[in-house]
């Protein structure tokens, strides 16, 4: 800030506006010096935390680390930039992509501020964190209204610096704008790219007489990725006065951390007619309308990229000790507000600072910013004046302390939300509290100088920005951590669980947050567009010819674009060629075998979130090479032929073939009588052939061995039948490679196995067959009649296994016939076995009393054949014949068993007549019984 007089006696020095925001990563861009003013600036960081942790800041400059500063809270530090670092006087840096600029982080948020000064000049830019980095702008410089042919110091400066490799930027204006260094671009707009680290400035002669003065103020700049601007002049003026000029610069933000109404407390100018105070207003959308101090009437109506200049005169005196003023300036769109400043009555004090939006996600605590009353070289006293814009109602406190009711609070005429402090002779260090939303700023000065400052809410705005990392994965997303809750969204649902100021993604979308704060109603950021990171993937691939290759993604559902694919690295010992449909064709060199490579990529039909795919392709050019291949299979005994899976045969490595399968070679070289089957081709063995055709067209023929491998069931092992209460052994023999019983066992046989169903497991030669074996109870022998001839007794057996054994009353003594003689009348029991020698059957019978003569002559002695005492047997029957056959007799209950003679009532004639008689006995097998004998029977005539 030089006064430019004949004699340099007196000599004043400003300092712009500070602000600062609390974070752990700053960039600051460079700026321009014009070529008339000499560049003898100190340059110096200044930084400061409220973490009582010491922790190491990092700083960088062109992406190489200078040196890492610890910090912590009561310990702010300092570093000294070498001016080449961060500005410039040489036409050549003009117009052109230069390695430029400051870069600072942390794990720790932090304030850091640039802070330069010589002797007749002085500045300060302080960081706004990622709050300051963005891809919309709109340039503010120092809006010159004196026109003085003789000052030729005054310049437009604006600085970018890239923050990501490959940044694209455009930036428009309008005409004539004359660029120092421009020799190319005759338009009103310019693109260019920039690596991480690099900047651009542009600058150009703003004086009053030249033909582009003020024509730079409201230039838009457009990045594909996040930049950081320095912006404003060095020098430049704003007074009514001539006299003097002085760096008027400070870090600008985005569009997107804007806001439409804002608060400004008056510096310290003296000198009103100078207009040293005030503000310049820069609109973003057309139609803007622009109120101050509560006013229904615009003072201003602006479109996109115009400005409006605030005099000093719309600073609002309020009521109360001292000369306190304060201004409201609102807008009905968002808006660039930056304060201009001076000190004394001094016309050469020229400064100016972005200003924060009011809003209630303001902070509520400012803690620290450090070495207030301290500048780069400088060793004068100052006297500085801190200003707080709260909440009304808000409980106040300056390093633990109440501000008293001369300091304030003092209204804001136009708003009664918010209302000002204005508190003298403030040193050192500061730490502001508030029980609502807050900032603060300082101005005042040394000497012929002076500077302020605000320091926090450029992130009361909540908008998303990115703390590592470009996409996913290995993106972390973040907001101001100074807000109470936190929800982020993908696509407008809800996160569950994403409820911290960070939030990594796991896929692409459209991502936000709602925050709260005290009764602040919720808030949700604008959208931030995630994409997912570029892919990359290696393949290999052996071919035997030309290939079409088919760009297929590896993990995304998208389908890939034709109109997408790229080859980036081609081959060396080949051609390739992307065709219309989006397939590769590559063609190896006539005669080459080996190694090769494609490097390709391509995207997805996304059009918002779209997926790419970069795909390193080693190829090995080969010979098609097959080979003969010998296969087993499985013969059962009970199948006529093994059933043979062709495919499995081992033929050739490649894996894009296509085989066919024939019984003969003949038949092969014809293209006849194609197996139809192969994965169940029957056979007792021989060969068959297969033509294997590649996907490049490459053929070849293989033959393959068909070898049964017999296997069958155990021929000694089978069924047996024993007694109920008997054990035997089973044994499947020699012959097989392992057993398995169903009884754990893995020996040939088992043994003292009882009845019952046994299985095993048979192999050999890698065929398994299960064999089942049956353990059965022999079948007892039935006796299924006795048959009785006076005192004679034939027993009539079946079913068991004969031949059969005989018994009679007892089982110590067997007899192979089945007929027993001279039987004493009464109760026999009768037993018979078989073969198997189990527990015999026996059946207990009735041998009946014999008579062979009656004389039914009425003297009650042998007048009758009397059986009623068999009565009771069950199916009884009695039955007389004569000697030709003639029944004359039925027994039965009415007759009661006896048979008196006669038939009829008529005495039968002497003779010899025949009977027998049936019955069952009552055993469980109702044995049948038969009694045949005859009787003499001596009628009188």
């Amino acid at each position: 800030m030089k006064r430019f007089l004949l004699s340099l006696a007196l000599i004043f020095l400003s300092i712009n506006t500070l602000f600062a925001q609390r974070d752990t990563e700053h960039w600051i861009a460079p700026y321009f010096v014009d070529p008339n003013v000499s560049d003898t600036y100190n340059n110096r960081l200044y930084i400061s935390t409220d973490s009582t942790i010491p922790f190491p800041v990092q700083i960088f400059s062109n992406n190489m680390l200078l040196t890492t500063i610890t910090v912590s809270k009561g310990n702010p530090q300092t570093y000294n930039v070498d001016r080449a670092r961060i500005s410039s006087a040489a036409d050549a840096d003009a117009f052109a992509i230069i390695n430029k600029g400051l870069y600072l982080k942390a794990e720790k948020p932090f304030y850091c501020s640039l802070r330069m000064a010589q002797s007749v000049h002085g500045e300060i830019i302080t960081s706004k964190g990622k709050a300051g980095i963005g891809k919309k702008f709109y340039v503010a410089t120092s809006p010159s209204t004196f026109n003085n042919l003789t000052n030729q110091y005054y310049n437009f400066t604006a600085g970018i610096l890239a923050t990501e490799d490959n940044t694209l930027v455009t930036v428009s204006w309008d005409n004539p704008v004359t660029f120092t260094n421009n020799t190319t671009v005759t338009g009103n707009t310019h693109s260019f790219t920039l690596q991480k680290g690099q900047s651009f400035i542009f600058t150009g002669n703003d004086n009053p007489s030249a033909t582009s003065k003020g024509l730079f103020t409201g230039a838009k700049i457009i990045a594909d990725k996040p930049v950081a601007l320095t912006n404003g002049s060095c020098n430049g003026n704003f007074t009514n006065s001539p006299g003097g000029s002085d760096p008027i610069l400070d870090q600008a933000v985005p569009v997107d951390r804007l806001g439409n109404t804002f608060a400004m407390v008056k510096t310290k100018s003296t000198a009103p007619a100078l207009n040293m105070e005030g503000g310049l207003i820069i609109a973003t959308e057309d139609n803007t309308d622009i109120y101050i101090n509560g006013s229904t009437t615009p003072v201003a109506t602006l479109n996109e990229g115009k400005y409006y200049r605030i005099d000093e005169t719309s600073y609002a005196l309020q009521p109360g000790a001292g000369n306190h003023s304060n201004m409201y300036i609102s807008a009905s769109k968002n808006i660039y507000l930056y304060q201009f400043i001076g000190i004394d009555g001094n016309d050469a004090t020229n400064g100016f600072n972005y200003i924060p939006p009011l809003n209630c996600f303001l902070p509520r605590k400012i803690d620290e910013i450090g070495k207030i009353n301290e500048m780069p070289g400088i060793t004068s006293s100052i006297s500085l004046k801190l200003n707080i814009l709260t909440e009304t109602g808000a409980t106040v406190l300056v390093n633990g302390n109440q501000p008293t009711a001369d300091q304030g609070p003092f209204p804001l005429t136009g708003n009664t939300q918010w209302v000002t402090y204005a508190i003298p002779n403030v040193v050192d260090n500061l730490v502001i509290t508030s029980t609502k939303a807050v900032t603060a700023g300082i101005n005042g000065g040394y000497s012929s100088a002076g500077y302020g400052g605000y320091f926090a809410g450029f992130s009361s705005i909540p908008v998303i920005s990115k703390k590592s990392g470009e996409c996913v994965p290995g993106l972390i997303l973040e907001v101001d951590d100074g807000y109470e809750t936190y929800q982020w969204y993908r696509n407008g649902v809800a996160i569950p669980g994403a409820t911290s100021y960070t939030y990594t993604p796991t896929q692409s979308g459209n991502y936000t947050v709602k925050v709260t704060m005290g009764t602040c109603p919720p808030v949700t950021t604008p959208i931030y567009k995630v994409q997912n990171c570029l892919k990359l993937t290696k393949q290999t691939l052996a071919i035997c010819a030309t290939k079409i290759i088919t760009p297929a993604f590896t993990s995304s559902t998208q389908t890939p674009v034709a109109t997408t694919v790229k080859i980036l690295t081609p081959p060396t010992k080949g051609t390739a060629v992307v065709n219309p449909n989006g397939t590769i064709t590559y063609t190896p060199n006539a005669n080459y075998e080996g190694p090769d490579k494609i490097v390709y990529t391509f995207c997805g039909d996304n059009a918002e979130f779209t997926d790419c795919e970069e795909i390193t392709l080693e190829l090995t050019v080969v010979p098609f090479v097959v080979k003969d291949a010998s296969i087993t299979a499985c013969w059962y005994d009970v199948d006529p032929y093994a059933y043979f899976d062709l495919t499995k045969a081992n033929v050739t490595d490649y894996t894009a073939v296509t085989k066919k399968y024939y019984r003969t070679l003949n038949d092969l070289n014809a293209g006849i009588n194609e197996i139809t089957a192969p994965d169940k081709f029957p056979a007792t063995g021989g060969v068959v052939f297969v033509k294997i055709t590649t996907n490049e067209g490459c053929t070849a023929n293989a033959r393959i061995e068909l070898v049964p491998l017999p296997i069958k069931k155990s021929p000694v092992l089978v069924d047996q039948y024993i007694c109920i209460d008997a054990r035997t052994n089973l044994d499947a023999g020699p012959g097989y490679d392992s057993y398995l019983w169903s009884t754990g066992a893995t020996t040939s046989g088992i043994r003292n196995v009882g009845v019952g169903e046994y299985s095993v497991l048979l192999s050999k030669n890698g065929c398994f067959l299960t064999q089942v074996v049956r353990v059965n109870k022999a079948q007892d022998p039935v006796i299924q009649s006795i048959e009785i001839n006076n005192n004679n007794a034939s027993v009539i057996a079946a079913g068991g296994k004969a031949p059969y054994k005989f018994a009679i009353d007892g089982t110590g003594s067997w007899q192979d016939s089945n007929t027993f003689t001279g039987l004493s009348r009464g109760q026999h029991t009768f037993y018979v076995k078989d073969a198997y020698n189990c527990t015999p059957v026996a059946v207990e019978i009735t041998i009946p009393n014999l008579l062979n003569a009656i004389t039914p002559n009425g003297d009650n002695i042998n007048d009758f054949i009397d059986y009623s005492e068999l009565s009771y047997k069950d199916n009884l029957t009695f039955v007389v014949y004569d000697r030709y056959g003639n029944m004359v007799f039925t027994g039965n209950k009415f007759n009661n068993y006896k048979w008196d003679g006669k038939h009829f009532d008529k005495k039968m004639v002497t003779g010899t007549y025949w009977y027998h008689i049936n019955w069952n006995e009552s055993n469980k097998e109702r044995t049948p019984v038969k009694y045949t004998g005859w009787v003499l029977v001596k009628n009188r005539e």
